[in-house]
């Protein structure tokens, strides 16, 4: 644990981002942004680490994050997301999307609002929170309790269209599953996909949990094979989806003990998946098919898995098959960390990318983890 570095920010964090690396670079991110909320004034605020942290005062060490800049954000932050180098763009409690621009000039370094769609979720007579947003520049979706799917171009001021009472509950989580449609999770345990290439406002499929109809907070795709989809909820349980195949989830997993907030795929090495929950923790799980012998046990958490079977598609290569979808969990391997070194107040938001992992919490601190074994 001691590559953690710790930074204490008077203020909860609801979400937190790496800025992504440009493709050919073989730099780690050295630079992340973060939202705030349930504070007296709510924040967008832009950190540095590594080289970039390094701060000429005698109590920083290398590593700890340093504040570049910051700004005034109306409303708490519910999303957050970069859309290139120098783009974020922020979901608002106030239902408002705004897409900040951040000037890294040494001299005058700072965020300015490049544009805000002002009340882009709303009610008949009042606002409705912005739950969430998902980039595929140029273009942007997002979604709130309204239940309105929302699709915007960067460079256009109209927003392009709405997708009106596409859900009857609230949707909290949106994530895009081919650059002609998103995958949307709910409060009634719904994961829908959506094809924006039809012109109605009905979705094109509807996978749900059975049972009790238990929220879906978050959702995350795998980076190479779309059709494995993660989901996390009200119960805590991680749940892989394979979309092809039947509406109900390939697999349970009993990962956290009160909500889960945020799942996320490593984007370059989607074996590894990371959570983190209001029970105040961070883990990082690596699903492995190759394996004779289950291991639960590491990190000192005991897991249990409910699986159904994957089918190899019809002449399909089994090579191919994700280790997530390898068929009867016990004859495969899945190995749980704890990321943090104790357990804290909620863990409300996580990023990897490279071997760089930060996450943000209600207890007012940003941890940050340059060494992630992946």
């Amino acid at each position: 644990m001691d590559c953690i570095a710790a930074k204490y920010v008077s203020q909860k964090i609801s979400k937190i981002r790496w800025r992504p690396v440009p493709s050919e670079s073989l730099h780690q991110p050295d630079v992340f942004a973060t939202g705030s909320w349930d504070n007296e004034d709510n924040k967008v605020s832009v950190w540095a680490v590594g080289e970039n942290g390094v701060s000429s005062m005698d109590d920083e060490f290398e590593g700890d994050p340093q504040l570049l800049c910051e700004t005034k954000h109306e409303g708490d932050v519910l999303d957050l997301q970069f859309l290139d180098q120098d783009k974020i763009v922020a979901a608002s409690s106030t239902g408002a999307v705004t897409i900040f621009k951040h000037h890294p000039d040494k001299d005058k370094e700072g965020l300015s609002v490049a544009h805000t769609w002002e009340r882009a979720h709303r009610y008949p007579c009042d606002n409705a929170p912005c739950t969430g947003v998902v980039c595929n520049s140029p273009e942007l979706v997002s979604v709130g309790e309204d239940g309105r799917i929302v699709l915007y171009k960067v460079d256009q001021r109209a927003i392009l269209r709405v997708i009106e009472n596409a859900d009857s509950s609230t949707i909290h989580a949106v994530t895009f599953l081919k650059t002609t449609g998103v995958l949307t999770v709910n409060s009634i345990g719904q994961l829908k996909l959506w094809d924006f290439r039809q012109q109605g406002n009905e979705p094109a499929q509807v996978l749900s949990l059975t049972g009790d109809r238990v929220p879906l907070h978050c959702v995350d795709r795998h980076p190479n094979q779309q059709h494995i989809v993660a989901t996390g909820g009200q119960d805590g349980m991680l749940c892989i989806w394979d979309v092809r195949q039947g509406n109900m989830p390939f697999s349970l997993t009993e990962a956290h003990s009160a909500e889960m907030w945020e799942v996320h795929f490593h984007p370059s090495n989607p074996d590894h998946l990371f959570t983190c929950s209001e029970d105040g923790s961070l883990l990082h799980w690596e699903s492995s098919a190759n394996s004779d012998t289950p291991s639960f046990l590491q990190g000192g958490r005991n897991t249990s898995i409910i699986s159904r079977s994957a089918i190899a598609p019809a002449g399909g290569n089994q090579s191919l098959i994700s280790a997530w979808l390898a068929g009867d969990s016990s004859k495969g391997r899945l190995e749980t960390t704890h990321m943090l070194p104790s357990q804290t107040l909620s863990v409300n938001s996580l990023d990897v990318l490279g071997q760089c992992l930060v996450c943000g919490t209600d207890g007012e601190a940003i941890y940050v983890n340059r060494q992630v074994p992946v």
